[in-house]
């Protein structure tokens, strides 16, 4: 059992979320790192799937009944430690940072996942203090102990032009990857995306790391727990390989985009 001593400033419960349900209105959620996921679960011997604790710029206190295998990874060091309790981690190298333990953090799915959606409310509410989690079955494989390090947040991101950039003055795509974008609690701040309409867009369907630019010009990106559909044209979408890095920014950061591929990166758009 895990009790939650202090939660932090956000700490949820995800896992890799809820795929394929937009057309349920029902945003995919998950986790934001899922690289750091993947890896957290794969130090303790857990499957894949196995939910962790997602904890933002904040770490939680938790007390476990029994000495508990702990991985710690996203933004810090990846580390390893067998313990009954867990003091708050700095989150100094991203705004994520992820708490797997060995079995998974039960709770009841919901929709075939155990992620919180902090959107629709699906899922377990954010934890707070006095809170008393399970924790799964003892995995079949073993942990491996393995050393690994921590994989630094790229500040440039990947963006696929579209689907709306004609929506926008001539250029607009060329600014948005030439300027220099600062991270706010709402959307990047910097220069002005300028429509080039003055009419209304229908809402229509919205995907994980879409560029959304309200009237004002500031595009907004949209991470796991986005609404699915919306009425602000999106004149670019972040390549899916990059959107662990998109996940670890914090506020008052700084990003760059580029249209497609950089040589030294995998994927292609």
């Amino acid at each position: 059992m895990i009790e939650v001593v202090d939660p932090g400033l956000l700490t949820t419960v995800q896992d890799r979320g809820r795929p394929g349900l937009a057309h349920l209105g029902v945003p995919p959620s998950g986790a934001a790192d899922s690289r750091a996921l993947a890896l957290g679960n794969a130090l303790v011997g857990n499957p894949p799937d196995a939910a962790v604790l997602e904890v933002t710029l904040v770490g939680p206190r938790l007390r476990f009944d029994l000495p508990t295998l702990v991985a710690l990874t996203g933004a810090c060091e990846p580390q390893v430690l067998e313990t009954r309790e867990l003091e708050p981690v700095a989150c100094d190298g991203g705004a994520r940072l992820y708490v797997a333990v060995r079995g998974g953090v039960e709770v009841a799915p919901v929709l075939g996942s155990r992620s919180t959606d902090l959107l629709t409310g699906l899922g377990p509410p954010p934890l707070r203090a006095g809170d008393v989690l399970a924790v799964g079955p003892e995995p079949m494989r073993p942990a491996p102990r393995a050393e690994a390090t921590r994989a630094p947040v790229e500040r440039v991101l990947r963006v696929i032009p579209g689907p709306r950039e004609d929506w926008f003055t001539p250029g607009a795509l060329g600014l948005l990857c030439e300027a220099e974008w600062r991270v706010t609690p709402t959307r990047f701040d910097g220069p002005e995306l300028v429509w080039a309409r003055s009419d209304e867009l229908r809402s229509e369907g919205l995907v994980t790391g879409a560029l959304q630019v309200p009237s004002a010009g500031r595009p907004i990106l949209l991470l796991n727990d986005h609404p699915t559909t919306g009425g602000y044209p999106v004149i670019a979408v972040v390549h899916s390989d990059d959107l662990p890095h998109a996940g670890q920014l914090r506020p008052g950061d700084t990003v760059r985009f580029t249209a497609g591929c950089r040589s030294g990166r995998t994927g292609q758009p």
